[in-house]
């Protein structure tokens, strides 16, 4: 498999695309109508224990393997060809601009000797890939080129997982391309389809809240915090007296003391209303932009009861939850309830499984 496959366009009949963070995997599967709907086939997730995977590392692989076997199982899928993502921190990327009419063998060498300027690892280190944008804006004959590259073991290692879990990997992107390419379905259904607009999309994981602010095919602006919603599994844990896992758990499935709503969820929904609150401060602080259009809320913590309306007041602007498969139609095989419960957290995993229909 080239690393970022899926940068050459290559298209897959059957494809499954699995997201694998910090806190657990998620799975997804989609088809597609004679009309060209969307289908959801398969979707499933299973919850890692705190360590297995640390800042992007794999520090237990056999469980993590055996977690990722489990998914599989537990969707029904018989798809062993697999779409999966890189954490934006693991992988270097850079557009740059070559002459045009070069042939592929000669593109390779040129990328090449540019690479060695914006990649500080040796390139025996690296899996190295890269295509071609379209023209250049600024130089007439010239074209944009997109390099990627990311350290061979951190790339063997997603392979690997793959691999042991008996799957096929044959895409393997980057965590913020498959979430953006989710994101473009939600932003066609925004008045005017979203052109010109700038939205606000909050990832919050389980240790860290991505923002990135998208206008059109961009991605303007792209920032980690260190909060997210394994802190309130944290204070769940302490309060009651609970290990992580069960913590986790028992927020889940919602069997915690009546207290729970006054004592923990209202002030952490607070804390984190705010720490969205300076992150798109910080934003406006750092560019030449005052305002956004839409805010939008994903991730696993985004349907917490009243975290919408708090992040409305915190920051002055409308915010929603994100639904991926918002206007896709539902597979026999899949419990709507559940999928639209649990929707915000598939963001990646529905961007990763769309690669199949990419031509």
């Amino acid at each position: 498999m080239s690393f970022l496959d899926i940068l050459l366009g290559r298209k897959h009949a059957s494809l499954i695309g699995l997201d694998i963070s910090s806190s657990g995997v998620k799975l997804v599967e989609l088809s597609q109508s004679a009309s060209g709907e969307y289908i959801v086939e398969r979707f499933a997730s299973e919850v890692f224990e705190k360590g297995w995977i640390s800042e992007g590392q794999i520090e237990k692989f056999d469980e993590v393997a055996d977690a990722v076997k489990r998914v599989v199982v537990k969707s029904g899928s018989r798809t062993k060809s697999v779409a999966m993502a890189m954490p934006q921190s693991a992988v270097i990327t850079k557009k740059i601009v070559l002459p045009g009419g070069l042939r592929e063998e000669e593109l390779e060498m040129q990328v090449e000797a540019e690479a060695h300027q914006y990649i500080p690892f040796s390139l025996d280190e690296v899996s190295l890939d890269f295509c071609v944008v379209g023209p250049s804006s600024d130089q007439v004959g010239d074209v944009e080129v997109l390099i990627a590259a990311s350290r061979k073991d951190r790339v063997q290692d997603r392979q690997g997982l793959a691999e042991a879990a008996g799957l096929k990997p044959v895409i393997l992107d980057i965590e913020s391309n498959a979430s953006r390419l989710a994101m473009s379905r939600v932003i066609d259904n925004l008045p005017n389809q979203g052109r010109d607009a700038l939205v606000a999309l909050f990832e919050i994981g389980a240790d860290a809240t991505s923002l990135k602010v998208l206008r059109d095919e961009d991605i303007l602006y792209d920032r980690d915090q260190a909060f997210g919603g394994a802190q309130l599994t944290q204070l769940i844990a302490r309060q009651y007296g609970l290990s992580f896992e069960e913590a986790e758990n028992r927020k889940t499935a919602g069997d915690l003391p009546e207290d729970y709503e006054s004592t923990l969820l209202v002030p952490f929904v607070d804390s984190l209303s705010q720490e969205i609150g300076r992150a798109l401060q910080y934003f406006f602080t750092s560019t030449p932009h005052h305002k956004v259009h839409y805010v939008m809320l994903s991730g696993g913590s985004a349907t917490l009861p009243g975290l919408k309306e708090r992040v409305t007041e915190f920051t002055g602007f409308a915010s929603q939850v994100v639904n991926p498969f918002e206007g896709m139609k539902i597979g026999s095989a899949v419990r709507e309830s559940k999928l639209r419960r649990e929707a915000p957290s598939y963001l990646t995993a529905c961007g990763l499984a769309m690669r199949r229909f990419l031509q």
